[in-house]
């Protein structure tokens, strides 16, 4: 009398199985990280638009835009460096002024290159600037003016 096999998988048939199970969720995972990475820098645009309108709140009742030393920070609260304006009526922007979604400052700019009142940029997600000339095609960068 012959005895029945289990059915079962076999060990090689297991091993390809776990190989197409591994492939398809590493492939799903590298989608979700780019659409996550795409997510962050729609937040940052949106939140850079925020400053913008915040900024001109504050241009229309102060007569002039924060400079470097009160940053974007004289959104929120009354500035206590010069210049001070007696007509602040902030704050400007609902919360205190957020990280980017990377962990990193926004930076705001009074001096630039580009012949605006200010820029407003962050780092993105690499953090840094390869060089303090400010390579505005730094493509990890995402700026005011775009």
């Amino acid at each position: 009398m012959k005895k029945k096999h289990d059915e079962a998988f076999t060990f090689a048939e297991t091993i390809a199985s776990l190989a197409i199970i591994l492939i398809l969720s590493c492939s799903v995972g590298f989608a979700a990280f780019k659409f996550i990475d795409r997510a962050k820098e729609v937040s940052v645009q949106t939140q850079i638009l925020q400053f913008k309108t915040a900024l001109n709140a504050y241009y229309l009742d102060c007569g002039f835009f924060p400079n470097e030393a009160q940053g974007l920070e004289a959104l929120w609260e009354k500035p206590f460096l010069e210049p001070v304006s007696s007509e602040w009526k902030g704050p400007y922007t609902d919360k205190k002024i957020p990280k980017d979604p990377w962990g990193n400052f926004y930076v705001y700019k009074t001096e630039n290159d580009k012949g605006l009142p200010y820029v407003i940029f962050s780092y993105g997600r690499n953090g840094k600037i390869e060089n303090w000339e400010f390579n505005y095609e730094n493509s990890s960068i995402i700026y005011s003016w775009e």
